[in-house]
């Protein structure tokens, strides 16, 4: 196991430009966080995940992808009767894996567009479909059961079927078939997954979206017990300016650009904190479990 961790969260198009536009920054100013020993991603996380440990592009190719014109992309959006029955779940629901499989059922029975057209989207987001030599994590949960997993190059599953359950958001995308089994988004069991970087030292996690509720474990409370098992920690949610650049639709492709030029604009305000976590040197800010903002 080594030493440093970077766990991307789910959140949706503007999610995967924020979190990229937040590491081409931090790599501006010196705090380059492409190195980590392991990475886990979720749903946009997996996406943002899948295209750092690549090694085909730079953290600024990556970030200049984001700013590109979405072209005849169109923007989803997650309808008013599955946010009802997301937050109905979240308060009759306990346990993580009967939600999770809750969810699964609002997947499976929604109408969404073909799989393989899905599938196409994700092929041409992602710059490889091969598994990097690098450690990489990708969630997802099981529609049938709600049972959690977290694929990696050793799993069997091909990277991009990965990826796309990862991001199967329900009731906005097909599940993923991968062999007799279907799977959802990863965010499903929590936003960022982070108690998956147990055993490493320094833990930095990009949350779009930190929250959660009931059975789905938010960020904070993750990054919380990673600093109680010993971890150096640091959690980075969207700033005022991010939020803004999101606007009310996570899933539109057009605030993609602004997302991530938000992105880069918040890195500067966390490069001595990033510093300090990944290298384990003391500084004039608290060491251990910041959150910004």
């Amino acid at each position: 196991m080594g030493e440093t961790a970077l766990v991307l969260g789910g959140g949706g198009l503007t999610g995967i430009g924020w979190e990229c536009g937040m590491l081409h920054g931090l790599a501006e100013s010196g705090a380059d966080l492409s190195g980590a020993d392991l990475v886990v991603g979720t749903s946009a996380g997996s996406v943002v995940g899948a295209q750092l440990t690549s090694g085909l592009l730079g953290l600024d190719a990556l970030y200049e992808r984001q700013l590109a014109d979405p072209g005849g992309e169109d923007a989803a959006r997650i309808g008013a009767g599955v946010l009802v029955r997301f937050a109905w779940g979240m308060l009759r629901d306990r346990d993580p894996q009967a939600y999770g499989a809750r969810m699964g059922a609002v997947a499976l029975s929604a109408e969404t567009g073909a799989e393989a057209d899905r599938r196409q989207v994700l092929a041409q987001r992602l710059v490889s479909h091969e598994w990097p030599a690098r450690r990489l994590l990708v969630t997802a949960v099981d529609a049938a059961t709600g049972a959690f997993r977290a694929f990696d190059r050793d799993s069997g599953v091909p990277l991009l079927d990965a990826v796309g359950a990862s991001c199967a958001v329900p009731g906005v995308w097909p599940p993923v078939t991968i062999g007799d089994r279907r799977w959802i988004d990863g965010g499903v069991r929590s936003s960022a997954n982070a108690d998956l970087a147990a055993g490493y030292r320094a833990v930095i996690i990009l949350a779009p979206v930190a929250a959660g509720a009931g059975p789905v474990q938010s960020a904070r409370t993750q990054a919380e017990r990673l600093r109680s098992a010993g971890a150096r920690v640091l959690l980075i949610t969207p700033d005022a300016g991010a939020r803004k650049a999101f606007g009310p639709n996570m899933l539109d492709p057009a605030r993609r650009a602004a997302a991530a030029e938000a992105g880069r604009a918040q890195a500067a305000a966390h490069v001595e904190e990033v510093a300090q976590v990944w290298s384990g040197r003391t500084g004039t800010r608290q060491r251990g479990l910041t959150e910004q903002p």
